[in-house]
């Protein structure tokens, strides 16, 4: 990095990444605003905790070039470029070789996210699973053909036992590897009861069993993500995923944020059209690499 001094203050002249200072924090919000559906998982991490690390559960790195800041990565359990252009990923890129991967897995925009693991794979690879083309949905309003769910409704604290088998399930099928490894699930189990607490956990609940549910994982006053979609296997094919993320939908909308999204695998095409039928539209494209 090139410095050169005018006087009292400090010019920047070449680009360079280094991690965020607390008092950058309205710069960080800045970039983040610029795409608040694409950026509300870390928007809304960033809007709780800060840029402080041990808040953020991660660093968040910049790419400044003529001393403004204009990229971000969020770096923590998933490494996730944020308005990332080509220049920006090769410095985060580097960044991401030089420290050894302590993610355990890559997510964004799908074009960024493809350029970051081409760099990171000969010193990364090889990834357990790459999912290139995540459509990203997106609605403002829910579809009128399709009820909401009256039976589905948000968990209470004292139902975190009955949610957790179901939600560990889920994950376990969608991800390929049970949370309640490494840790035993203690920041899964944290993670759930976080959403649970926050009043973001959605579910209908049958004779002490959980049919169908869905959380609110990410929210910010501008747009909120939906995921952990699941419908227990003996009541597939009931149409109550379609029914479920409607009654999930209307929740989102009144009491969370104008704009609901999420990101589903582009080979799910049975999702994809449920969701397409709830209301969302395709918006876009993420990528996950998972180790």
């Amino acid at each position: 990095m090139a410095r050169r001094s005018v006087g009292a203050t400090l010019v920047l002249t070449q680009t360079t990444t280094r991690v965020l200072e607390p008092g950058e924090l309205d710069a960080a919000l800045e970039i983040l605003h610029s795409d608040p559906v694409v950026n509300a998982f870390v928007t809304s991490r960033v809007q709780v905790a800060g840029l402080d690390p041990w808040r953020l559960g991660g660093e968040m790195w910049g790419w400044y070039t003529g001393g403004r800041l204009r990229s971000l990565c969020y770096s923590g359990a998933n490494l996730v470029p944020i308005c990332a252009g080509p220049a920006a990923v090769r410095a985060f890129a580097e960044r991401a070789r030089r420290a050894g991967r302590r993610c355990s897995s890559i997510v964004g925009p799908a074009e960024s996210t493809a350029l970051l693991w081409r760099l990171l794979e000969p010193s990364w690879g090889p990834a357990r699973d790459v999912r290139a083309h995540q459509p990203l949905m997106i609605t403002e309003e829910p579809s009128a053909d399709i009820a909401p769910d009256p039976f589905v409704r948000r968990i209470r604290k004292d139902e975190l036992e009955v949610i957790m088998p179901a939600c560990v399930a889920m994950f376990t099928e969608e991800v390929g590897v049970s949370p309640m490894a490494g840790d035993g699930g203690l920041l899964y189990q944290a993670r759930v009861a976080e959403l649970v607490g926050s009043g973001r956990s959605f579910a209908r609940i049958e004779n002490g069993q959980v049919v169908f549910k869905a959380e609110i994982g990410a929210a910010t006053s501008l747009a909120c993500q939906i995921q952990g979609v699941w419908v227990a296997p003996e009541f597939r094919g009931r149409g109550l995923s379609e029914t479920g993320m409607a009654a999930v939908l209307r929740y989102a909308l009144a009491d969370v944020a104008p704009v609901v999204s999420l990101y589903v695998n582009d080979f799910n095409h049975a999702a994809r059209a449920s969701y397409r039928r709830v209301g969302f539209r395709e918006a876009g494209a993420f990528m996950s690499v998972l180790f």
